[in-house]
């Protein structure tokens, strides 16, 4: 294996599960920015302000260290960002469960975190190319996306067919007809281009208010609430974000906790309470495996490409 330009050995005082966290930003089991569990390492291939970096985490070990290694340009920017990576700035004080399901949810997972990558155009490009379509057609237009466009990951993450999502420039490049070859239309492509026209103002979004990067984020045409919550979560590890508009949330949290289907209204009414951790309600309920039944049928993916809004 090619040596590591920078390693960092973590002590974070609390137990860590470092695939649980790096899955928070894996999007589908064949993200080419990401393999977990591979002789007990977790693999992550990003592109940081200082450039590209090839990151593996080791699991913790029972005296509670984390080992890093890290390859190519963006490694110390990486290494410092470690532990905000792996939730280390995530606060849960004001949290409190109230919902008996919640209280033994939270009980289960007491060291339960949110993730933060810092990365606003990472998170959000994934998220428009995900809105209104299927897991599937959504996971497989990104992995092709990454794969066409993308750039191998530095050092060792090429050794492992790790890519690096494409930058902003090489995303403004790519031609209307390559976008329907990734089975990605014209709306999305069009939101996704646009984002990567207002890269650099997008990047210092992070660090401002909740509300003020909902406010920046949703300025841009084709982001809307989901897709801004979605952004949120991973790249600022925002514990208010909810994912209004997703096919499963609102349902699976109302299933859970009152034994019927919510939708966006009653979602919204019932996590009230929670202002300001709206976001850890969803999470909890996901972390403990609770959602309704599916007994109808599942969504298909679309045979046909068409233009078509982007959610509001």
């Amino acid at each position: 294996m090619t040596p590591p330009d920078a390693v960092r050995v973590w002590h974070p005082g609390r137990p860590v599960s470092v695939a649980s966290l790096l899955r928070q930003q894996r999007r589908g089991g064949g993200d080419p920015t990401h393999r977990l569990d591979v002789d007990g390492w977790h693999w992550r291939a990003s592109r940081t302000p200082e450039g590209t970096v090839s990151l593996a985490v080791s699991s913790q070990d029972p005296e509670g260290v984390i080992a890093a290694r890290a390859w190519g340009a963006g490694s110390e920017w990486a290494l410092d960002q470690l532990p905000a990576l792996l939730g280390d700035l995530d606060d849960w004080t004001g949290f409190e469960p109230q919902h008996p399901v919640l209280v033994e949810a939270r009980r289960r997972n007491p060291h339960l975190r949110i993730g933060r990558t810092g990365r606003v155009l990472e998170a959000l490009v994934p998220a428009i190319i995900e809105q209104k379509v299927t897991g599937q057609e959504a996971f497989a237009g990104f992995r092709s996306l990454v794969r066409r466009h993308g750039t191998p990951a530095p050092g060792a993450g090429a050794e492992r067919r790790l890519m690096v999502q494409p930058d902003a420039e090489r995303l403004r490049s790519i031609p209307s007809w390559e976008w329907l070859a990734l089975h990605i239309d014209p709306a999305r492509s069009r939101a996704v281009v646009t984002a990567a026209r207002h890269a650099d103002a997008l990047e210092r979004i992070d660090g401002t208010s909740g509300e003020e990067a909902e406010r920046r984020l949703r300025s841009l045409p084709g982001v809307g609430v989901w897709t801004s919550a979605e952004v949120r979560q991973r790249a600022f590890g925002d514990p208010d974000a909810v994912s209004f508009g997703d096919y499963h949330v609102a349902k699976d949290v109302g299933w859970a906790l009152t034994g019927e289907p919510f939708d966006d209204a009653r979602l919204a009414a019932f996590l009230a309470p929670w202002r300001g951790h709206r976001g850890r309600v969803p999470l909890l309920v996901a972390t403990a495996g609770l959602r309704r039944p599916r007994h109808g049928p599942r969504m298909s993916p679309r045979e046909h490409l068409r233009t078509r809004d982007q959610i509001a």
